[in-house]
């Protein structure tokens, strides 16, 4: 680094006259005698003066006129500096794992006093009857309904309901069907009505009560060859039932958690050729709950039937058929898991046995999944009535005997959503007495009871159902059956081993309803005259039915019966319609 410092120091003036004196002076340590001086230094090693006594003529005369006029001095200074950085230090890292802190800091809180002032007092909860909802008020209807079709069909429909919705509502319905098919004598006829009546009493009772009465008219076709010459009027097959029911019930738990539902229904039912059967079934139920969860249930039945049969021949035959039986079951009840023990002892006909009812369903958590089983004995009551309702075909009987099974079950059941459910069981049960059906060795027009004294039944059963309110409804089940180990007969006669049904119903538009049923099956085995085994053909049944709207209450409606024209055979030798089209109007007085 050079660093130059000049400065200039008047000392003396001259008032004589004479000239000026110059004096410069170099590479002097110091003055001898000065009168002022000026030394710059600086902190190098190295320092170097240098004095020039040369002035510039204008600086002359500037001294001169400000009337100094001593000689001016000028002191340069250089110095050489060489600057550098220190050494830094090396900073050197260790690998080592921390040490664990392994004390505990405490954390105080400092939480301050919730004072909560309510206005107002708590209460103890009281249960509330749910009062009635005010906006659905009760509204009589009344329809009737008349079409007709092909085969000369004719239908005629109505129904009419009274009452006030609370206190009483009473229900009558009738209706009727006529048609005629190609074959002869293939014709049949129906009528029927009943009154349904539902009383309301102040005393926390409810009594319903039910009249019936009802008439078919068939004729036996089924009969081969074909060839045969018969009368009509020997081939009719005409039924008529009548019959009343009364039952009373509470409709919620007295002050001692009691319900009772007492029924006592009576039936009268004939033929054409006055065979005829009386029925009276009492039934007496009552249930006792303790807790919440437990109940004791008791039911008693008294099923008791006369039949006369061959009235006009010397060979008349009464058939008495009586059933009781004393079913005592101890409930277990909670939201997620249920369970009945029970014991039914009962009399067949004099015959005693102690029938079996345990039952059980858990439901799993967090579903809507239903696991169920089972281990139940149960008497199936056959009857004049209950025969012809399965198989209107029959012969005049011989013999009644009533149906004991023996079920083991197993299943489940639930929903998967709001709209679908399902449900799906398998069944081995042992029959006693099992009535099975075949043909007469003449004609084959009418069908016999065989009594199969044991057998055993394998069944699977499961139903699938969507439900959208009242615009969309489906439901669909299918069983499957099958018959083995029987001791009397090859096969079990009349008896389908499987079968598939299903309906639906669709609110398209307000003013458009469609509807559509389906049946299924395969083909029941049947006995030939020749005594050998053999089976009917499978069957398929679609009908389809529209609605619709065509003045305020004025409908007309469309349907199309058999929509495949399978004349199939339920039961053998007699065949079904064809393809059957209906149609008509519905009148409504709402």
């Amino acid at each position: 680094m050079l660093v130059s410092l000049t400065t200039a120091t008047v000392q003396a003036q001259h008032k004589k006259k004479g000239k000026k004196k110059v004096q410069t002076a170099a590479h002097k340590k110091a003055p001898a005698k000065t009168k002022k001086s000026h030394t710059a230094a600086t902190p190098a090693k190295k320092k170097t003066a240098v004095f020039s006594a040369a002035e510039s003529t204008p600086a002359k005369l500037n001294r001169e006129g400000l009337g100094d006029t001593t000689a001016p001095r000028v002191v340069t200074v250089t110095s050489a500096f060489k600057p550098s950085l220190k050494n830094a230090a090396k900073v050197n890292f260790t690998a080592a794992s921390p040490v664990i802190d392994s004390s505990r800091v405490p954390v105080l809180y400092n939480i301050p006093a919730q004072n909560l002032l309510f206005s107002y007092q708590p209460v103890p909860i009281k249960p509330l009857a749910l009062p009635q909802d005010s906006g659905l008020a009760w509204v009589n209807d009344h329809y009737i309904k008349a079409g007709i079709g092909n085969y000369t069909t004719g239908l005629a429909e109505g129904a009419f309901s009274f009452g006030d919705g609370k206190k009483s509502i009473t229900n009558l319905r009738a209706n009727y069907l006529t048609t005629k098919g190609n074959l002869p004598a293939q014709q049949y006829s129906k009528f029927g009505m009943n009154v349904i009546s539902i009383l309301n009493t102040n005393h926390n009772n409810e009594w319903t009560t039910k009249a019936f009465y009802e008439n078919t008219t068939r004729y036996f076709y089924g009969y081969e060859p074909a060839s045969l010459n018969y009368k009509k009027d020997s081939l009719l097959n005409r039924f008529n039932t009548a019959g009343i029911e009364v039952g009373l019930q509470n409709k919620a738990r007295n002050d001692f958690n009691i319900t009772y539902h007492p029924q006592v229904q009576l039936r009268y039912f004939a033929d054409n050729r006055d065979n005829k059967e009386y029925a009276l079934v009492a039934k007496a139920n009552i249930n006792k709950g303790f807790a919440k969860i437990y109940a004791f249930d008791l039911g008693l039945t008294a099923d008791i039937s006369k039949a006369t049969f061959f009235p006009s021949t010397p060979n008349q035959r009464t058939l008495k058929n009586n059933l009781y039986y004393v079913s005592p079951t101890l409930q277990f009840n909670t939201p997620n898991f249920k369970l009945y023990l029970g014991i039914q002892p009962s009399w067949d006909n004099q015959n005693f046995s102690t029938l079996p009812n345990i039952t059980a369903e858990a439901r799993i958590k967090e579903s809507a999944l239903v696991v169920e089983g089972g281990w139940t004995g149960y008497y199936n009551k056959n009857t004049y009535y209950s025969l012809a309702g399965f198989n209107p075909w029959l012969a005049a009987l011989t013999d009644l005997q009533n149906t004991k099974a023996i079920e083991t079950y197993a299943g489940i059941k639930g929903s998967a959503g709001n709209h679908f459910t399902y449900k799906g069981r398998v069944s081995f049960i042992k029959l006693n007495n099992q009535p099975l059906f075949v043909n007469d060795l003449l004609d084959g027009k009418t069908f016999n009871v065989l009594y199969e004294p044991s057998m055993q039944l394998m069944k699977l059963h499961g139903e699938v159902g969507y439900n959208v309110q009242e615009k969309f409804s489906f439901l669909a089940g299918a069983t499957f059956q099958k018959f083995s180990s029987l001791v009397v007969n090859e096969q079990a006669w009349g008896q389908l081993p499987f079968e598939v049904t299903g309906t639906l119903k669709w609110k398209v538009l307000k003013d458009l309803q469609v509807k559509a049923d389906a049946f299924l099956w395969d083909g029941p085995y049947y006995r030939s005259k020749s005594m050998q085994a053999m089976k009917l053909d499978p069957a398929a049944d679609l009908n389809l039915g529209i609605e619709f709207a065509v003045m305020p209450k004025l409908n007309l409606w469309f349907q199309v019966n058999n929509l495949l024209n399978n004349k199939y055979q339920r039961w053998n030798q007699y065949q079904v319609l064809g393809l059957n089209v209906l149609g008509g109007v519905v009148y409504s007085f709402r």
